[in-house]
Parts: C-alpha cells; structure tokens; sequence
C-alpha cells in the first residue's frame, strides 16, 4: 500500500480558495517557467518545481475529492487532473446522470470508504487527497502520512482553509522537503505519529 498524501497550492495566509471559491494566483506558479509540466505545453514551470513536482505526479494512482471540488471543476471534463488513473469522489449524492460506473471517477459515501476505495485502485502508488474539508476530515482521522504544499506569495484573508474545519492540533515533522521555484515555495512535511 502507498503513502497518502494531502495536497495543494495554498495562499501563505493558508487558503485554497476565495470565499467565491476562485483560486486567484494559485495556480499561477504553473505556468511561470520554461520547463513543460505536461504533454499539454500549457503548463510551463521553473525547473526546480518541475524536478519536485512531476516525479510525485508519476507515482500517484488516486486522488481523493471532495464532491464540491468535483462539482465546481465540472468532473474536469471527465479526465482525471494531473494525468492520475482514478478519482474517488466523497460525496453524499449520487453521481451526475451520465457517469459510467466502471469509468476513472468513484462515487462513494463517507473518508474512510473513499480511502479503501483509493487504495484499492492505487495499490503500491500514492494516493493524493485533495486539502479542503475532505482533507482535513482525513488528516484529523489520522489516514494521512504526509502533508505537502504549494505555497504562493499571495494574501488571501478569508476564503476555503487548507485544513478545511480541523479544530484540533496535529503536529507535523520538519519540513523534509523546501523548494523555491518561480512565484512559490514547495514545502513537504510527515505527519507525526
């Protein structure tokens, strides 16, 4: 079974949305460079944020979501973001009319059904959970291993927190990982057991 890990660009004031839930210059950072990201050619980033970011995208196998961010992103078109396999979706509805079951988006009902569900799918691969309230529900049940974040030069004073509701302390190893790359700063830190 793989690691899982929580992840996003974060403003420093520790949002990942506005109020609205608009990213503002989050994802800013994703096309500051010269260094493709993707096959797209649109994501373009320094090479410092390429050598963090594209060996982590290779080995995640799902991504956890929440059904917000689902709605909000229209299903991304039906293709799972950064080039992941699955999809699982925590959500109390049921899927949009149209979403086959056997396809790479997994509906499912309640954090710990969607992590048994993501690492069925993952195997030995990352699983990623998407920061928010899903993520901080994860983190504050203790299935997270690790906490990673893209942390962009921007103050947002309100909006979606990173850690969505947690109200309790969760301590975090040093960072293992800090990396500047062009308009943010990557930081990688173990939960503590």
């Amino acid at each position: 079974m793989g690691s899982v890990v929580m992840n996003a660009s974060v403003s420093v004031d520790g949002f990942i949305a506005d109020e609205h839930d608009q990213p503002g210059p989050l994802f800013d950072w994703l096309v500051s460079g010269d260094v493709p990201l993707d096959e797209s050619g649109v994501l373009k980033v320094s090479q410092a944020s390429y050598d963090h970011t594209r060996p982590y995208w290779d080995q995640v196998g799902a991504t956890i979501a929440g059904r917000h961010v689902f709605d909000i992103t229209d299903g991304w078109d039906g293709t799972p973001p950064g080039g992941v396999d699955h999809v699982v979706v925590v959500t109390h509805r049921a899927p949009p009319e149209g979403w086959a079951p056997e396809g790479s988006f997994h509906f499912v009902n309640g954090i710990e059904t969607a992590m048994a569900k993501a690492q069925e799918l993952a195997g030995d691969r990352i699983v990623e959970v998407a920061a928010g309230d899903v993520g901080g529900q994860m983190l504050a049940a203790g299935l997270v291993d690790e906490v990673r974040m893209d942390v962009i030069p921007v103050v947002f004073g309100s909006g979606k927190r990173y850690f969505g509701s947690v109200q309790a302390q969760h301590l975090l190893e040093d960072p293992e990982v800090v990396i500047q790359g062009n308009r943010v700063l990557h930081l990688r830190y173990r939960v503590r057991r």
